[in-house]
């Protein structure tokens, strides 16, 4: 996964024997879906605190077909789940737009996220953009700015992460913070 259209931070200096999960411990894979960089991180909640194992970005080639930017992305996010062990991966959904077909190009990410988790086995829930940023900076339209800084002082990363990165893990927030009940 590490190569030319993938970049990846963050996580434990230890390498992959950081990624191995403990017992006791909820593993949360969240996904911000891009047709040109699809965010992710996981974040692991043990005890009372909240961990951050991995971050990236997955980046398609740019001048591709679409339908390979999403092998591309299918292949990045199947990697990270075998990587990292989630035990649940969490999406954000789709908001309103005026772009039509950006709206309908991240519908097909979303689309193979979905399906990515649930090739896996890993359950998959979906939240707001308005669920996310309440849930992580405590109000709901707040700006991408803000939403990498509560990421970074929640996880007490030393670095802000990239946006896109941010808005996934702050999805993986949301999902520990509220649990829902049942997978969509």
């Amino acid at each position: 996964m590490e190569n030319d259209r993938t970049r990846e931070a963050g996580g434990t200096a230890e390498g992959d024997r950081g990624i191995v999960k403990r017992a006791g411990t909820f593993r949360v894979l969240g996904i911000d879906p891009g047709s040109q960089v699809t965010g992710y991180g996981v974040v692991e909640e043990a005890g009372h605190g909240l961990c951050c194992i991995k971050y990236g970005e997955i980046k398609p080639a740019r001048g591709v077909a679409f339908s390979s930017c999403l092998q591309t992305i299918c292949g990045g996010i199947q990697e990270v789940i075998r990587r990292t062990e989630p035990d649940a991966l969490a999406i954000e959904n789709i908001f309103y737009g005026k772009n039509i077909r950006s709206l309908i190009k991240q519908g097909h990410v979303r689309g193979v996220a979905i399906l990515a988790g649930a090739e896996s086995g890993v359950p998959v829930y979906e939240y707001s953009p308005l669920e996310i940023k309440k849930a992580v900076v405590g109000y709901g339209r707040a700006e991408k700015g803000q939403v990498q800084m509560m990421v970074r002082a929640i996880l007490k990363l030393p670095e802000l992460p990239p946006p896109d990165a941010a808005d996934a893990l702050a999805v993986a927030i949301c999902h520990i913070h509220f649990r829902k009940a049942d997978p969509t």
